[in-house]
């Protein structure tokens, strides 16, 4: 629980062999987008940008990623990118999404990738990644360590608060420092470990290589998850997928440059809308 009023409405659903949380926000019947966030981020930490989609016109789930928030922990040794993607693939099903807008953010942004490849070949809807990491086999570590995420987990289970996570992320606004303040140590310690040991072993580039189109990549121009060596790479690789950059913004982009972020995805998301739903 959290003491930031949240707008999504709660509930839970049985996919790939796992109760899931989800936040919901939006009419039925409207176009599905599923967002899926990082690493140490429980879905009420998308809540702001959730509430923003919806105006745009579209039904958004959001889930707590399994070994976060309310979702079910998994085994140790069950939270490679094969099993994100195939719970994606899950929440799809269970929740019937039909040709989803799939947006992910930081390991989201990976897990977004795996599922398009893996599980949607020919997707219909935009797959939109921000800021992915690009660390993995032969292209060094992960810029946050290991220690830092420990670090903050048990700063969170001890109880932390918006001035303390200030410190971390000094962009972001009041209500988001409170907020990740009051869900972090619902992350599971295992969870995050091995997600970060993954960050450097298992490698984004082969999705990135097959992933179809409608694609975007947006990434913060201040981010060091995405240096501008690898997104040269990046570009070299698919040529063919529009990478946009949010001028200002670190890794967490919409968090540190809500307006910026809006204005690089608004015209890619609008046209996913029918015509008539799109604000």
């Amino acid at each position: 629980m959290t003491t930031v009023e949240i707008s999504g409405r709660s509930s839970f659903v049985q996919a790939n062999g796992l109760r899931h949380r989800v936040l919901r926000y939006g009419e039925p019947g409207a176009r599905d987008l599923l967002f899926l966030p990082g690493i140490t981020s429980p879905a009420e930490t998308a809540d702001f940008l959730a509430v923003l989609l919806a105006e745009m016109g579209f039904r958004v789930t959001v889930p707590d990623v399994r070994g976060r928030g309310q979702s079910d922990r998994a085994e140790a040794g069950q939270y490679r990118l094969t099993d994100y993607a195939a719970d994606a693939a899950g929440l799809v099903d269970a929740l019937e999404l039909v040709d989803p807008v799939v947006v992910g953010h930081s390991m989201g942004a990976r897990i977004a990738a795996a599922w398009a490849v893996l599980h949607a070949p020919q997707p219909r809807g935009l797959v939109l990644l921000v800021d992915p990491p690009v660390s993995g086999p032969g292209r060094g570590p992960y810029p946050t360590s290991r220690e830092a995420f420990l670090q903050q987990l048990h700063q969170a289970q001890a109880g932390t608060d918006a001035d303390a996570v200030r410190a971390f992320y000094p962009k972001w606004p009041e209500r988001e420092l409170q907020l990740r303040a009051e869900v972090l140590a619902s992350c599971d310690e295992t969870a995050v470990l091995e997600t970060h040991e993954g960050f450097e072993t298992e490698d984004f580039f082969p999705y990135w290589a097959e992933l179809a189109q409608p694609a975007l990549l947006v990434r913060g121009g201040d981010s060091p998850v995405m240096p501008l060596a690898a997104v040269t790479d990046l570009r070299r690789a698919r040529p063919d997928i529009e990478i946009v950059t949010v001028p200002g913004a670190g890794h967490m982009v919409p968090w540190d440059a809500l307006s910026g972020f809006l204005d690089a995805v608004r015209p890619y998301l609008l046209a996913q809308l029918p015509q008539t739903s799109a604000h």
